[in-house]
């Protein structure tokens, strides 16, 4: 049986990797660093479908040095430990360092990733790390100061393309076929910057049409995808729909609708932490003041998350969703920055009130900073009338109460402050 078309189009010497040319394109630091031979332990971040592995394995291959590889879904500890005592005991004086590369390296816990930092610091591997998540919040601190970071981009539409013509020019088995591209629109909105999408729903395009020429258009693309969702992946527009139809049922105050787009996105694989992070967006940009309550909920989930792991995890999640989605609903958070972002963008950088300034040396204090600042706490009731705005703005209003009860309260309450 043939392997997929994706695995046999795999790039073995840089000279065949297609887009990253900020990287690994002649000239590039990365590059000159490949060609020097001498490579330091870092983490390649992008989106799926990018090349990640196959530049990590690509450098292997061209050094000529051992590659052990690891996922971060289904190894732990002990599996760590067991390369690095085995590359310790095979290494020969004066020898390259031995690469470990570990897929998905955001999701293994802290106590994984400490599991590393002696063997990285010492230079008994060269790891190279990949994820699809910020490095700054998933990788602890102390292995992130021991590697670079490089950011590879989604493929644009060129390299897809490129990709794409290399695939009917060099692949043995399309070689043999009479493929006509009438149309490609379908084909780069579908694969969304992903390689490995791109040559994914080519094959089944290819597969689902064997007799005589082979016409591809958008129709054919869209039909085929359509007779065959597996053919979409977490990382491409099927994620993003799914996870938008999400939101709004969230939004729409529908529980039914949410509760199944969640279970669409559990049983497809989706990243639990990202379902969380959405929450809690979610309990901020639509629900806001309307229930504060569910930003705690929201953040708590998260927090949770991470502690039960799954599959636990899915009734974490689905009890937040169900929450969220009965809530009252507000944005008025949401309004409220995006006017005053507005503003600023209008108005610039405004003076501060001098009342309203900090006068932390003698020199602030003769120049009236701070002066005539009337502090809340020292009057009645914990409030007192002055102006927190710059003088040319300062009668503008940015947060405006919604007609749900908790802000309404806010409403009544503000009224009462600011009589004027």
């Amino acid at each position: 049986m043939n392997r997929p078309l994706a695995e046999r189009m795999r790039p073995q010497s840089l000279n065949d990797y297609v887009g990253q040319k900020q990287l690994v394109g002649q000239g590039s630091i990365l590059r000159k660093m490949i060609d020097s031979g001498h490579v330091p332990s870092f983490i390649l971040w992008g989106p799926p479908g990018v090349g990640k592995t196959t530049l990590a394995k690509i450098i292997s291959k061209q050094l000529d040095i051992p590659f052990y590889t690891l996922s971060a879904v289904n190894s732990g500890v002990k599996d760590v430990r067991e390369i690095i005592e085995k590359v310790k005991s095979s290494r020969f004086f004066n020898s390259l360092r031995p690469i470990l590369f570990i897929d998905e390296i955001h999701r293994f816990s802290k106590s994984q990733q400490d599991s590393l930092l002696a063997a990285v610091e010492d230079g008994t591997i060269t790891l190279i790390g990949a994820t699809t998540e910020n490095p700054s919040f998933e990788v602890i601190r102390p292995l992130l100061s021991r590697c670079q970071v490089y950011v590879l981009k989604s493929l644009n539409d060129d390299d897809l393309l490129e990709l794409m013509n290399k695939a009917f020019t060099e692949d043995v088995e399309l070689k043999k076929k009479n493929i006509k591209v009438e149309e490609t629109a379908a084909l780069l909105r579908f694969a969304g910057g992903d390689a490995r999408k791109l040559l994914n729903i080519l094959e089944l395009v290819i597969e689902a049409d064997e007799n005589g020429e082979i016409v591809i258009t958008d129709t054919k693309v869209i039909d085929r995808l359509q007779e065959n969702p597996v053919a979409y992946d977490k990382g491409g527009e099927m994620h993003y729909d799914i996870i938008s139809a999400f939101i709004k049922s969230i939004r729409g105050s529908d529980p039914d609708g949410a509760v199944y787009w969640l279970a669409r996105m559990v049983a497809g694989g989706e990243d639990p932490k990202f379902i969380a992070r959405r929450l809690v967006i979610v309990a901020a940009e639509d629900i806001g003041l309307a229930n504060p309550n569910a930003l705690l909920l929201a953040n708590a989930c998260f927090d949770a998350l991470t502690k039960i792991g799954w599959p636990e995890g899915r009734i974490i999640l689905a009890e937040t969703t169900v929450y969220l989605a009965v809530s009252p609903k507000s944005n008025s958070a949401y309004e409220a920055i995006t006017n005053a972002l507005a503003e600023v963008e209008k108005s610039g950088n405004l003076p501060v009130p001098l009342h309203l300034r900090n006068a932390p040396t003698r020199l602030m204090k003769e120049l009236n900073y701070g002066k005539d600042y009337k502090y809340a706490h020292a009057f009645e009731g914990n409030f007192v009338q002055q102006d927190f705005l710059p003088e040319e703005i300062k009668d503008k209003k940015f947060w405006f109460a919604q007609k749900n009860p908790q802000e309404l309260k806010m409403q009544e309450h503000m009224k009462n402050l600011w009589k004027k």
